[in-house]
């Protein structure tokens, strides 16, 4: 697996291959707080960069999960559906959203490293 990149609305993909991993970042469900439903994209669905892709609710909110990249959504994962807690527990890695087959590798390109989402964060204090 990749390195993460990371969009300003703080979901982050892993690239392997032409094949994506999303998720949202540590910060961004830190936020939320308790993920208590998560509704994931159908297999299959097309996607362009800024989609809204999944929605995950919050005791304290409802957010939209964006597609970090242009792709077809290829898997989900289903085990967020019964337990979304995984959301909180692990963000950036058992609890992903869903793979997707990159349309454009230039566009993973375009968004931010790890070191450059910490500095992205600290503009937000």
């Amino acid at each position: 697996m990749s390195a993460l990149r990371f969009t300003k609305d703080h979901e982050w993909i892993s690239v392997d291959g032409d094949v994506g991993t999303v998720g949202i970042s540590d910060y961004a469900q830190q936020q939320l707080g308790d993920v208590v439903y998560v509704e994931l994209p159908e297999a299959g669905r097309s996607l362009s960069k800024g989609d809204e892709a999944a929605v995950v609710e919050s005791v304290k909110a409802a957010s939209e999960i964006y597609a970090p990249v242009g792709g077809e959504v290829t898997e989900i994962n289903a085990a967020l559906e019964g337990a979304p807690g995984t959301v909180n527990e692990d963000p950036q890695a058992s609890g992903w959203f869903f793979k997707m087959k990159i349309a454009d590798a230039a566009e993973v390109e375009s968004l931010m490293t790890e070191e450059q989402y910490k500095d992205f964060l600290a503009t937000l204090a």
